[in-house]
């Protein structure tokens, strides 16, 4: 019986390791086509920071209207 257990969860986390590998392997290409720009890891991480911040403020401008 424990062994089915696991399998159980082996299998709803599958898609959660899935989505962390793939989001890791982007932010690792980010950061290396950066680097080939000439920007640091904390220049990237500003940049990545200041559009996050446009995107979220562009969804609440966007909702106020509706």
């Amino acid at each position: 019986m424990p062994i089915e257990m696991l399998k159980d969860s082996d299998r709803r986390l599958d898609p959660l390791f899935a989505i962390s590998i793939g989001v890791a392997a982007a932010l690792t290409r980010i950061n290396r086509e950066e680097k080939e720009k000439g920007r640091s890891t904390q220049g990237t991480m500003d940049v990545f920071k200041r559009r996050l911040n446009l995107a979220w403020q562009g969804n609440a401008e966007q909702g106020k209207g509706l």
